[in-house]
């Protein structure tokens, strides 16, 4: 099932399968992407999804409490398992999470590759990955987004 939902950074497309949140797609979407389920915009994972990114972008959570599928090689996994432990207002290098993965340093162009293979961003929080120097470098959904996202943390921090 699918839902679309507003938000600051534009439409998401939010996929359930098997009753867990398997993707969120940025707009404008890739016609290779859509799903081939119905839409279901009352699914009551896709409803709570929902809710929670809105608190999210009102600043009002931190953490995402939904059951996640996102798909993708063990290496893949690994990575955004280790981006959900980034916490909310932090930032890590891709060498940094690398070397959380137990790799050296060397391993970042991987992550990156992996990184922009997330399928849950947001949730997944793939935008707090940053440039060893500290820039931003590279995000699915564009650096205006991952600049906003990041920008909001920031804000919301007491």
């Amino acid at each position: 099932m699918w839902t679309e939902t507003e938000s600051p950074i534009g439409p998401l497309r939010l996929v359930e399968r098997d009753g867990a949140l398997s993707a969120i797609e940025f707009s404008p979407y890739r016609e290779e992407a859509c799903p081939t389920q119905e839409r279901q915009d009352d699914h009551p994972l896709l409803l709570e999804t929902a809710r929670q990114l809105a608190a999210y972008f009102a600043g009002e959570r931190r953490d995402f409490d939904l059951p996640l599928a996102p798909v993708g090689s063990d290496f893949q996994q690994r990575v955004w398992a280790q981006l959900q432990e980034i916490g909310f207002g932090e930032t890590a290098s891709y060498g940094q999470v690398a070397l959380r993965l137990g790799m050296t340093n060397a391993a970042s162009r991987a992550v990156g590759l992996a990184n922009g293979r997330n399928p849950i961003p947001v949730v997944i929080p793939c935008h707090r990955v940053i440039g060893a120097n500290g820039t931003l470098t590279g995000y699915a959904g564009g650096l205006e987004r991952k600049q906003l996202l990041l920008s909001l943390e920031q804000h919301s921090l007491f």
